[in-house]
């Protein structure tokens, strides 16, 4: 019989929701690459908002834990995939230069 995932199964689907428009009300930057997230962006778009779990669930982590959430681009967040990094601190004097580059935030070949 196949485990059942606290996230998918409902269990914190209700705190998990509360906890994401918390971020998207009072965070901007995106906790993976450090640059400024564009919230009139929608997905598909490669630079729209997400939730990155920073310890990800396949490895532990919370999935309702607001100290365990963060606001991520779509795309970094899909490289980051389930691995583990370092947490990031970056300078607040990050700016954004042109919507059509697409944030360079790790190399994750060596992860």
């Amino acid at each position: 019989m196949p485990v059942k995932r606290p996230d998918r199964s409902g269990t914190h689907q209700a705190q998990f929701r509360t906890n994401k428009k918390i971020i998207y009300q009072t965070q901007t930057i995106c906790g993976i690459c450090g640059k400024p997230v564009d919230f009139s962006f929608k997905y598909p778009h490669p630079l729209s908002p997400c939730i990155d779990h920073i310890i990800p669930v396949a490895k532990g982590g919370h999935p309702s834990d607001m100290a365990n959430l963060q606001l991520a681009h779509w795309t970094c967040n899909r490289q980051k995939s389930d691995k583990l990094i370092e947490k990031q601190v970056f300078d607040n004097d990050t700016r954004l230069v042109s919507n059509r580059n697409l944030p360079q935030s790790y190399d994750w070949r060596t992860v």
